[in-house]
Formats: C-alpha cells, structure tokens, sequence
C-alpha cells in the first residue's frame, strides 16, 4: 500500500490514533483458519452482526475485481479480528469487541463497492451452515 492509500484508513479510536500501518501488522495474523476458529468460538461475545460484517469482508476477498490493496486491508483487519491482542483486549468485558468492530467497520465502508447480494448471501448461508437457521433471526 502507498503512503497515500494508507492514509485514507487512518482513523482514531477511545482518544488513540489508529493507522493502517498498524492495521497492517495483524494481516500476518489472518489465516482462513484462523477466521474461522474465531467466528465460531467468538460468536457470543462479539455478536451476530459483528460476525456476519467479518464473513461479508471475508466473501469480498473472493471477488476478483476487488483492488489487491482493498483485499490486503481487509485481511488486516480480519487478521486484528482474529488476534486476541489489540488496542483492547477481546477479553475485556462488554467493550472487548468495540475495537474489532471500529477495524471491520472501516473496512466495510472501503470495501462497500463490492459488497452485494451475492456476497450478503454466502454470509447468511456460511453463518446457517456454523449455527443454524434460527441465528439468522437475530441479525440486526
């Protein structure tokens, strides 16, 4: 990414600025695995909507017109999704996802170009396949 391109994803968050370079340092934290083994395992704690936003970025990523810097910045903030470590902690109670959720965020309003009923629906279909029909009820 150029020092321009990282420029439009800079962003603050709770008082701390928060920029694409250090988005970045998470993208080797982004396996496809490792996507998965945290939408499973975090689906209490940081949300159905929360989910099914990271599974719409992940479905983005498969669109080959999607621009390479657009699919490296997703996976950057898939791959700050994934890691327990960042500015606040997944574990910390109540806004131990608001973080995660600001990084997915970003990267919906860069990548909403591509996001359209094809990508919503292998979301939807991905999140029927993980937990059922019924969790579908619960999307906000």
């Amino acid at each position: 990414m150029s020092k321009n391109e990282s420029d439009t994803i800079d962003m603050e968050f709770d008082g701390k600025k928060f920029t694409a370079s250090d988005m970045n340092k998470y993208a080797d934290k982004y396996s496809k695995e490792s996507f998965f083994d945290k939408v499973t395992g975090a689906i209490k704690k940081a949300g159905i909507t929360l989910i099914y936003k990271a599974l719409q970025l992940y479905y983005v990523t498969e669109n080959p017109n999607c621009p390479m810097r657009i699919k490296a910045a997703i996976f950057a903030a898939l791959g700050y999704f994934i890691s327990p470590l960042d500015i606040i902690p997944d574990i910390t109670p109540i806004v131990g996802y608001s973080d995660d959720a600001a990084a997915i965020a970003l990267m919906l309003a860069l990548a909403q170009a591509f996001i359209d009923d094809r990508v919503r629906q292998k979301a939807k279909d991905k999140l029927v396949s993980l937990f059922g029909r019924k969790i579908l009820s619960q999307l906000s």
